[in-house]
C-alpha cells in the first residue's frame, strides 16, 4: 500500500466579489494516509477525453477534518489536484474518493512586496 502526505483544500466559506457573484475561500491543510486504492479511467468519445481516477485514500483525521469534511474540495495527489468525489467516515480516519481533475480555486498567495 503506497503512503500519502499531502494538502487537502477546504472551502469553510464563501464571498460576494461582485453583485451575485460568490466565491469559495479556499485553505489547505496537510494530511498523513495510505493509498489503498489507485485507478484510473478515459471518459467520453471526444478528441481530448476526460481523466478520472476511482482512487480512493485514507487519511488520518484529526478534530478539523472531521468537523469539516462536508467543506473538502480537492486533494494534492501525484502532482495534480484532484476532486474529492465522495467522502466516507471511518473514525479515526477518513476515505476519500477521488474524481476528475480540480479546476477551481486555491489558496492565493500575497504578492511579495
Amino acid at each position: 500500500m503506497a503512503k500519502f502526505y499531502g494538502e487537502i483544500g477546504y472551502a469553510p466559506q464563501s464571498v460576494e466579489t461582485a453583485p451575485g457573484v460568490w466565491d469559495d475561500v479556499i485553505m489547505e491543510r496537510k494530511y498523513y494516509g495510505d493509498v489503498i486504492r489507485n485507478t484510473r479511467q478515459l471518459v467520453g468519445e471526444k478528441v481530448n477525453n476526460d481523466i478520472t481516477v476511482g482512487n480512493s485514500i485514507s487519511i488520518m483525521a484529526d478534530d478539523n477534518a472531521f468537523a469539516n469534511f462536508m467543506d473538502m474540495k480537492y486533494i494534492k495527489w501525484a502532482g495534480k489536484l484532484w476532486q474529492i468525489s465522495d467522502i466516507e467516515v471511518q473514525a479515526p480516519r477518513l476515505i476519500l474518493r477521488l474524481g476528475g481533475l480540480y479546476n477551481g480555486p486555491t489558496p492565493t498567495t500575497p504578492d511579495p512586496a
